[in-house]
């Protein structure tokens, strides 16, 4: 006998929602249980990316720092930071990664002048929604691509500080004067700087971020931001497409879809639906306890002396 020497197996999203009615003992007969169907998983993902890490959602990225610059900007589908470091001589055969402490609002609020040049040595990491929202302001002058001035009709209608999108390019801005942003920095989060008409409507990014302390007083050459993120999982897709997970939680997906499926079905018995949610949790811990770390753990207390 001969195996098959393959080490293929999936299941698109069709085959996985199948699966799952079956499992709840019910039929996926019409284009409205697949809509739900979808609904149900994209909602199951979420619940993962609540429970904890998701090692194959970790990703590294890292942002130039600007000479002066607190706040820069994440890719929006990030939930959280794992690890961070301030990079010296990026590049270079002697580039030195430093730690950089994380700290929480109540503490970066506190510091008395925000705008300290040095290397920073804490980071705020600021957990937004990445929701972008139309106001009713809009430029009452030109934008050259390079201007950190930019004039709005109504400045009231933003926070005194943060990120704003103009057509497809995302700016910060660090101030606001009357109707003026000013000190902007301009072709945040991967956009490129453009010029701008006037009346050209303003948008709000409600960008994840960090805030940095103190702030640069060199620029990217110098310092890049290099982290480890926690990225969201895909969405489930329109029904051809494979699962944004690794085959080990495959029975966990099916196990959970077949839970969420069954708890929305009034024909279903009440005992199958626990039985169902008795296995879904069953399958997470075993695909959890299986999706960790497996290095060694070393603590190292950190001294502080006041």
């Amino acid at each position: 006998m001969t195996t098959t020497g393959t080490t293929a197996f999936n299941l698109d999203l069709n085959d996985l929602v199948e699966e799952a009615f079956e499992r709840a003992g019910l039929e996926l007969r019409t284009g409205y249980d697949l809509r739900t169907a979808r609904r149900s998983l994209n909602l199951l993902t979420i619940e993962w990316a609540n429970r904890g890490i998701n090692l194959w959602t970790i990703e590294q990225g890292q942002i130039p720092m600007v000479t002066g610059q607190a706040c820069y900007a994440f890719p929006v589908d990030t939930i959280d930071l794992l690890d961070q470091v301030i990079r010296t001589n990026n590049g270079t055969s002697n580039q030195i990664d430093i730690n950089i402490t994380r700290i929480s609002e109540s503490t970066y609020s506190t510091l008395p002048n925000k705008l300290t040049q040095g290397r920073p040595i804490q980071v705020w990491i600021n957990r937004q929604t990445g929701l972008t929202n139309p106001t009713t302001a809009v430029l009452t002058a030109n934008v050259t691509s390079s201007a950190t001035t930019i004039d709005v009709s109504d400045a009231s209608l933003l926070a005194s500080n943060g990120f704003i999108n103009l057509e497809s390019e995302t700016i910060y801005y660090a101030n606001v004067t009357d109707n003026q942003l000013i000190n902007c920095a301009r072709g945040q989060n991967g956009t490129t700087a453009a010029s701008h008409l006037v009346t050209t409507t303003v948008y709000t990014s409600n960008l994840p971020s960090i805030n940095v302390w103190p702030t640069p007083n060199s620029p990217g050459s110098q310092y890049m931001f290099v982290y480890w993120r926690l990225r969201r999982l895909q969405d489930a897709g329109n029904g051809v497409t494979e699962q944004d997970i690794p085959f080990r939680f495959l029975p966990c997906m099916v196990s959970g879809l077949a839970y969420y499926i069954a708890m929305k079905k009034p024909e279903v018995d009440p005992n199958r639906v626990m039985a169902l949610k008795a296995l879904y949790e069953e399958q997470f811990q075993l695909a959890a306890d299986e999706d960790r770390e497996k290095a060694a753990i070393r603590f190292v207390p950190r001294q502080m002396f006041y």
